[in-house]
């Protein structure tokens, strides 16, 4: 539970993705096509419109795609380069993002085999993308539970995606067999607030969204 609690406060909170560019110009492609993904707002849209299987789904494809894109080709330097003391470089965030993947998932499919408490629904005050935006405020600061700390193990970015790939197919496959009303009708109780199961599983791809935000800032 100490960890799940370190985890969920870790999760709304700063994760540093700097990036290093060898050439100035390419600095300000990647900025410039991050700004463009996060312009699009594609997340709040399916969100908000569908809120079902299928919308979930895109939301994992997206923030898969969106990190794929924007991390793909960055050399060895670029993934460990660190912009100050305390602070994560691409390669480390990445790793965090990993672990993270697994754990989230685990945590999720834990409370999903609990017995459904349909009764509570009316306990859920936020809506997914409230959630979401509760999730990526960056207002506060905490520090990631050690077993999300990252050991700066990636050096390739292939290297790195294909793992983050590998922790991700598990958790579309649950979600492709999942029911919607099942998962609306689990109920979970967490330090930062109640969520039901579908809001459980969109946990995941916050971790995305929120390096996504970050790189805007770089």
């Amino acid at each position: 539970m100490k960890v799940l609690i370190k985890f969920m406060l870790a999760l709304g909170v700063s994760i540093t993705l700097p990036f290093i560019m060898a050439k100035a110009a390419d600095k300000i492609a990647v900025i410039n096509n991050v700004t463009r993904i996060i312009e699009q707002n594609a997340p709040s849209v399916i969100l908000n419109q569908q809120g079902n299987i299928d919308s979930l789904i895109q939301y994992f494809q997206y923030t898969t795609k969106s990190l794929k894109d924007d991390i793909s080709g960055l050399s060895e330097a670029q993934l460990q380069f660190s912009p100050g003391e305390g602070k994560w470089s691409i390669g480390q965030c990445l790793e965090h993002i990993i672990r993270s993947e697994s754990l989230l998932f685990e945590m999720a499919k834990k409370e999903l085999g609990k017995a459904p408490q349909p009764n509570r629904k009316n306990e859920v005050k936020s809506t997914d993308q409230g959630l979401i935006n509760m999730m990526t405020d960056r207002s506060q600061k905490f520090q990631a539970p050690k077993e999300l700390q990252p050991t700066g193990k990636y050096k390739d970015s292939k290297v790195a995606i294909k793992d983050f790939l590998a922790a991700r197919e598990p958790v579309l496959l649950y979600i492709k067999n999942a029911n919607i009303d099942d998962l609306r009708n689990h109920i979970s109780d967490y330090p930062t607030g109640v969520v039901d199961g579908y809001q459980n599983l969109l946990l995941s791809p916050l971790t995305v969204l929120d390096t996504l935000n970050r790189l805007k800032k770089y």
